[in-house]
């Protein structure tokens, strides 16, 4: 649980609760769309193939300016070499 709950940290998420049924371990949490394009492969080798998630849209929320600064950039990179 702690390897799980950290790499969902360093991906910006927000844990909301965690739950223990029987052998399973479940880890609700809201994580940036952006940031869980490679978690499947992650989870898979923290949990050494036996972790799985489910995702669903929850909310929009404001992007950190920094964050924000590098979409900007590549926004601006690609329409001039676009022209």
């Amino acid at each position: 649980m702690g390897d799980i709950t950290s790499d969902l940290n360093a991906r910006r998420a927000r844990i909301t609760g965690m739950d223990s049924v029987g052998d399973y371990q479940t880890i609700k949490a809201k994580v940036p769309l952006a940031e869980v394009v490679t978690y499947s492969t992650q989870l898979r080798s923290i949990t050494g193939g036996e972790g799985s998630y489910t995702m669903s849209f929850s909310h929009y929320d404001v992007l950190p300016s920094h964050i924000a600064q590098q979409v900007i950039e590549k926004a601006r990179k690609e329409k001039s070499e676009a022209k």
